[in-house]
């Protein structure tokens, strides 16, 4: 009796808190695939033009480099627009971004001709 209670004493302590964790998962994720560091990046519900919180302040260095990923909070998964200024002085609006739980969306360079203009 006292090996099941000690046994169901280390399930508890070490097997149950993973799976919580391991539950929760990684979050909405964006990875940068432009040419560029982006210095701000906010999304809209679909054709709303109702523009977020930017989300590079999730950020250490408040912006994301080429190739980096970030981590994006307040929204639930769907349709977006997305909004981004860069280092390069442009600002680049791109329609219809599906977003999943737990998912990754990028954005490439060959994808923003006719979408970014200077500022």
């Amino acid at each position: 009796m006292k090996m099941l209670r000690f046994f169901i004493t280390l399930v508890t302590i070490f097997i149950l808190p993973n799976i919580s964790i391991a539950a929760e998962g990684k979050g909405i994720r964006f990875w940068n695939l432009t040419a560029a560091t982006i210095t701000k990046l906010q999304l809209s519900a679909a054709g709303k033009n109702d523009w977020g919180a930017d989300q590079c302040e999730n950020d250490k260095d408040r912006s994301v480099d080429h190739d980096e990923r970030l981590k994006i909070t307040g929204i639930e998964p769907g349709v977006y627009d997305v909004k981004f200024r860069d280092n390069l002085h442009r600002e680049c609006v791109i329609k219809n971004i599906d977003i999943k739980t737990d998912g990754i969306f990028s954005i490439e360079e060959k994808k923003l001709v006719g979408f970014c203009h200077r500022f």
